[in-house]
């Protein structure tokens, strides 16, 4: 079974960091693009940051300067370096990820996600 799985996620204060990390694992033969999304109580869920698999990065204007992705290809692995904190970044944040996984017929196309880190910036 292919899965997501997030991690470093956790209550912070305002200025303050975190990193998040996620790793895909399963019969994944392949990931292209990987991203970062996040979703505040009554908010529709918004993208964050994405990188390609060749290292090109994009951030929602809310987090450039503070943010971070990176990737490790070999280890099917995507991080996000979470600084300068603010209260608005608040929220459940999701990893997700497009690629090829093995299938009883060869491979197929997919969308993967995490089930979700909880990010909490309070004093």
């Amino acid at each position: 079974q292919v899965q997501l799985e997030e991690s470093g996620g956790g209550l912070v204060q305002p200025g303050g960091s975190l990193r998040l990390s996620c790793a895909a694992s399963g019969s994944i033969l392949s990931i292209d693009d990987m991203r970062w999304y996040r979703q505040a109580p009554g908010k529709e869920r918004e993208l964050v940051a994405a990188i390609t698999s060749g290292g090109s990065t994009n951030y929602a204007d809310s987090v450039k300067g503070r943010f971070t992705i990176s990737r490790d290809n070999a280890k099917n692995t995507v991080l996000l370096q979470m600084n300068s904190l603010k209260p608005e970044d608040t929220a459940v944040y999701y990893c997700n990820a497009d690629g090829k996984v093995a299938s009883s017929t060869g491979s197929i196309w997919s969308v993967l996600w995490g089930q979700g880190t909880q990010v909490t910036v309070s004093s």
